[in-house]
């Protein structure tokens, strides 16, 4: 694949920013990977440095305010090497420290004690600077928007049902029910990283969905994986009781969890499902087995009334 301008002058800023950090011994200056290149971001490492290249038509001013919660807020989240992002070309640039990821070949490694425990001490922060509101229910109405883009397709009526009767706040048209609490937007175990890398604590990174609102929203993906049964009972216990440990203020701090995390469930495995048929439909391939069963999910949200479901596709 043909590099273009923006790759090829993001990897010469990741080069040049590694170095001019401070270290106690010279760069081994080795390749320069692209860990991901995306319409919505493109992120590559030079040694223990990435530089990250942000969506076109990023606010300017909604990712400096984040930046500037992400270095004040070292122990939760990662924090960049600058709080004033670079423009290339007509992107928005930022730089940060390397950190190990999750090893999606472990699951039995999975941090779900460390991602619930960052989540709450973020929760329970208040943010160091106004922030905007946190984006989650934007990114599900970008995922409903490119599902009637992809075209026609027979498993996406069950999944528009399931958004039409999500509420208002949650397709992103009106408020949110909670407008002060410090929020990361797109939990998910990718979102991790081991700080210092390869044995350092686990830190959240991605900021681009920070921002205020229902804490709810971070625990979502977690739970619509949970009650779709694509996450074993007792990884979700584990996940729930320690988030619960540090006081994580989504949930009661007993009793049943799920009053306060259907809505975000809901509007995540609807999200989720969108993008599996978007994903299959550029394929040319059907559903697998776990596409299915969120869409199978969607179809169960829209044939019986949430009040009666709380566990909705259990």
């Amino acid at each position: 694949m043909p590099r273009t301008p923006l790759l090829t002058d993001l990897t010469a800023r990741a080069r040049t920013t590694a170095h001019t950090r401070a270290r106690t011994s010279p760069c081994p200056c080795g390749a320069t990977p692209t860990l991901t290149d995306r319409p919505d971001g493109t992120v590559v490492r030079h040694e223990d440095t990435v530089a990250k290249a942000h969506a076109p038509h990023t606010d300017p001013t909604h990712l400096t305010a984040r930046l500037t919660t992400a270095a004040h807020l070292p122990g939760i989240l990662l924090p960049p090497l600058d709080s004033t992002p670079l423009h290339l070309h007509d992107r928005l640039v930022t730089c940060w420290p390397y950190g190990t990821p999750v090893d999606p070949e472990d699951p039995d490694a999975a941090p779900w004690e460390a991602a619930a425990t960052l989540l709450a001490h973020l929760h329970r922060t208040p943010p160091p600077t106004p922030l905007p509101p946190m984006r989650g229910p934007l990114k599900a109405v970008r995922a409903i928007t490119r599902l009637h883009e992809a075209g026609p397709h027979p498993a996406a009526a069950p999944v528009l049902r399931a958004w039409t009767s999500l509420p208002a706040w949650a397709r992103a048209e009106s408020p949110q029910p909670d407008t002060t609490t410090l929020c990361h937007g797109d939990l998910h175990l990718g979102q991790l990283v081991r700080y210092p890398a390869t044995d350092g604590p686990w830190r959240l990174i991605d900021i681009d969905d920070l921002g205020v609102g229902a804490p709810g929203w971070d625990l979502a993906r977690p739970a619509a994986w949970y009650a779709c049964g694509l996450l074993p009972p007792d990884e979700w216990t584990r996940f729930l009781t320690a988030y619960r440990a540090v006081g994580g203020p989504a949930v009661p701090a007993t009793g049943d969890p799920w009053p306060a995390l259907d809505v975000p469930a809901r509007a995540l495995t609807v999200q989720t499902a969108a993008l599996a048929i978007v994903k299959a439909v550029a394929a040319g391939r059907p559903l697998d087995e776990v596409e299915q069963a969120v869409v199978d999910a969607c179809d169960r949200m829209g044939s019986v009334p949430p009040e009666l479901t709380p566990r909705f596709a259990k």
